[in-house]
């Protein structure tokens, strides 16, 4: 299930389709070490109030880093000393040289007094204009309306763009290369603004509720992170597009009770288990408008996706990636834009399902292109030649690529993050892009979490690194040598207030599940730790394919509230059950195909089980689970398949039945109807609730979009049925989060360290007692 907290896992990612620069508070050229020793008064012993509700334990982190295509520097935004706004800055990474390229005087409107507020900024390619987006809202679920400006820096003028479109209504503006026109959508239609004239011309016009252009629906948007729809032509002459048609998709109604004096609805297509898809089509149109040429993809248009679409290298061509229903095969075409022909280049074909490849590069002057496959049992770099489909691998061997960062084809480099040898870190490598098989880690040896901002010129890069003990250090560093060249943010009073708090060491550990696979965890043992007596646990969870709990990473507000439950006598721990986002292999991820809520737990249950003969401190008669969306999910599954073993939970946003969620996530690891119905069934916790045992906890937001409060209505009903007692609180008009309105993160997380004193008793216990 998507959830705020992996994102970044894919909320925690990557959640918002821009990066709202306001909400970083430290100046980009700037280091924030200070000398002076903070104030630690008091944090020894933990609160909720202390963690939740105070800044005792606020990370700052940089300001966004924009690294200019010329190799000058990066720019980033800092408040202006002489107008109320904020300027754009350029610094030098080595010297730490500052200019100001862009005023807030200059981006503030005639008869003015405040400089626009900059939620997003885009460089012309000549960097002559710059584009500013503002006055933000959601669309689905990020921030992807406003209003833009551009700024011509050549006469210092400044305009809004949209002509007399009503506010915050413009998406995704962009320059054409040349930097003499900005396309943009409105109100599902594609229009371009030229900046000269300012004339505003219509490339389509069938935009409705029902026909997309240039942007997508709530499903597209959060499964396949589709917001931006649409691409300029490298030679500007033609705009390729997405279409979607949503009409026949089945509309979710939401009720907001809350805001105003009578109920009032949301409506919008969201297409669940089994329902109908919006059809999707990909045309190419002149920028100066006329008619669309259609790309021909085989293939029933509400049975496949198509996931993303590139310019391939020159003007001429497509490539387009198309994933079927199933998402079992991803098929890479090549579509020429005069005829709409296109040609099957590459496949990915699975028993399960297969990935899309976000991280392309054309190289060769188009000839070539980079891409990420796991057809030889892990995710490894190829280069693909564009005409004939041939690969080539440039990174081998049994361990994962996690993420590209820079392509260089300059010095023949790519630049990647990577663990080999733990999944429990991550560390900057470069492979040689000839195929060689030459390969580099850059990242020192320091255990922990690394990543980086590289350059265009990958001659330096922002890097920052955490670890479980360590909170975020950022530090401008050269490469490859790796040398820090200055501190950027080093938090170092929120590290001395870490290092005041009475704790216990995390410590890693592996056990083994029934059919020997090992199995990654940690634990957190109470302060006052003694190893003859025994302790009640609390397990975190997650255990689906987007999140990763077990980490050397520093693990902010949650980690520090289970440092708050072992000042309190508990011990704290969390498996990774196979199927989880870990750089442990195709195998590893696949294995828990149609098996969500099945094997994901029993991998759980035998973790707990080697752990209990393990370590004789823990007390197997008071254990207890919890977990957010897909964790809340695993945690409800847990008690009703192992109510033995379990005897309290915690369950928050979860799909009780996973035939509740949308089409693209829960299709691609649970399969299509009707053929996967009994495993739709099984795998669901609903089906097992009436085996209830221990205490629940069920907590869900009556706004939440994501996962539909509607789930948990449906278990309470079955749990009423069977004559369950639990608790239930509604958050009223939340999101998928549970963070909106003041208080609310205090008062959810107090309200679970209740429950667990409560129910989960702590009090060590000699074996003699037992």
């Amino acid at each position: 299930m998507s959830d705020t907290s992996f994102r970044s896992l894919r909320l925690l990612a990557g959640l918002t389709a821009i990066i709202t620069l306001s909400a970083c508070s430290n100046l980009g050229g700037q280091s924030t070490a200070d000398s002076d020793k903070a104030d630690v008064t008091g944090v020894s012993q933990l609160t909720a109030e202390k963690i939740f509700a105070s800044d005792t334990f606020s990370i700052d982190r940089p300001a966004p880093t924009r690294w200019l295509e010329d190799g000058s520097g990066y720019t980033t935004l800092e408040q202006s000393n002489s107008a109320d706004g904020r300027d754009i800055v350029r610094y030098h990474p080595e010297t730490n040289e500052r200019t100001v390229l862009v005023s807030a005087e200059q981006l503030t409107p005639k008869g003015k007094s405040k400089a626009l507020d900059i939620a997003n900024y885009v460089w012309s390619d000549d960097g002559d204009k710059v584009l500013i987006f503002t006055n933000t809202k959601r669309s689905w679920r990020t921030h992807t309306l406003g209003d833009y400006w551009v700024l011509d820096r050549s006469n210092n003028e400044l305009r809004q763009l949209g002509g007399n479109a009503p506010e915050s209504t413009l998406q995704f503006a962009k320059f054409n290369p040349q930097g003499t026109k900005v396309a943009f959508v409105m109100q599902n239609n594609i229009y371009v603004q030229d900046l000269s004239s300012f004339t505003i011309s219509a490339l389509t016009s069938d935009g409705s509720d029902t026909i997309v252009n240039g942007t997508f629906d709530w499903v597209n948007e959060e499964e396949f992170f589709l917001r931006d729809g649409f691409r300029w032509s490298p030679d500007g002459q033609h705009i390729a597009y997405w279409q979607l048609d949503t009409e026949g998709t089945p509309v979710f109604t939401m009720i907001n009770n809350t805001d105003e004096l009578y109920p009032t609805l949301k409506e919008f297509p969201y297409p669940k288990v089994g329902e109908t898809n919006a059809a999707m089509r990909i045309g190419v149109m002149p920028a100066g408008g006329g008619q669309t040429k259609w790309m021909d993809i085989p293939g029933d248009p509400r049975q496949h996706y198509l996931v993303r679409m590139n310019w391939a290298g020159n003007s001429e061509k497509l490539l387009i990636q198309q994933l079927t229903r199933k998402q079992h095969i991803n098929r890479a075409f090549i579509s020429d834009i005069e005829t709409g022909r296109s040609q099957e280049l590459l496949r990915e074909s699975t028993d399960s399902w297969a990935e899309y490849v976000d991280d392309i590069h054309f190289l060769n002057d188009g000839r070539e292109f980079t891409w990420l496959s796991e057809r030889s049992g892990y995710r490894h770099i190829y280069r693909v030649h564009r005409d004939t489909g041939r690969t080539t691998a440039i990174t081998r061997g049994n361990w994962d690529v996690v993420e590209v960062l820079r392509v260089n084809e300059e010095n023949g480099w790519v630049y990647f993050i990577a663990s080999p040898e733990t999944p429990l870190e991550r560390y900057l490598f470069r492979a040689s892009l000839d195929g060689s098989g030459r390969l580099e880690r850059l990242t020192p040896d320091m255990d922990g979490t690394h990543s980086y901002s590289i350059s265009q010129d990958a001659k330096y890069a922002e890097h920052t690194f955490s670890s479980v003990n360590q909170v975020p250090v950022t530090n401008m560093i050269s490469l490859p040598d790796h040398e820090v060249i200055r501190t950027v943010v080093d938090n170092n009073e929120v590290q001395q207030a870490v290092e005041q708090v009475q704790k216990q060491p995390v410590e890693f550990f592996r056990v083994e599940a029934r059919d020997g696979l090992e199995l990654d965890g940690y634990i957190m043992k109470p302060t006052d730790f003694d190893p003859s007596k025994e302790y009640p646990i609390l397990f975190y969870v997650y255990g689906e394919p987007w999140g990763q709990t077990v980490a050397n990473r520093w693990g902010g507000s949650l980690y520090l509230w289970h440092t708050m439950l072992t000042q309190q006598g508990y011990i704290v721990a969390s498996i990774d059950n196979r199927g989880t986002k870990s750089p442990r292999g195709f195998d590893w991820r696949r294995s828990i195909y149609k098996n969500l809520g099945v094997v994901t737990v029993r991998d759980q249950y035998d973790a707990l089980q080697q752990m209990l003969e393990r370590w004789d401190f823990i007390d197997e008669s008071r254990v207890g689970i919890w977990g957010h969306s897909g964790g809340g999910s695993q945690t409800l599954n847990a008690l009703f398949r192992y109510p033995d073993s379990y005897h309290m939970g915690m369950a928050l946003a979860p799909v009780p039945d996973l035939t509740l969620y949308d089409t693209i996530y829960q299709e691609r690891y649970s399969g299509l109807l009707p053929e996967s119905a009994e495993r739709y069934k099984e795998t669901s916790a609903i089906t097992h609730a009436e085996n209830l045992e221990g205490d629940l906890l069920l907590v869900h937001g009556t706004g939440d979009d994501n996962v539909h409060f509607q789930g948990s209505e449906r278990l309470v009903n079955e749990l009423i049925k069977h004559g369950k007692q639990f608790e239930f609180f509604a958050y009223p008009n939340r999101s998928h989060g549970i963070y909106e309105g003041e208080g609310t993160t205090l008062h959810l997380r107090t309200m679970m360290t209740e429950f667990v004193k409560e129910n989960l008793p702590a009090g060590e216990r000699s074996s003699s007692e037992q």
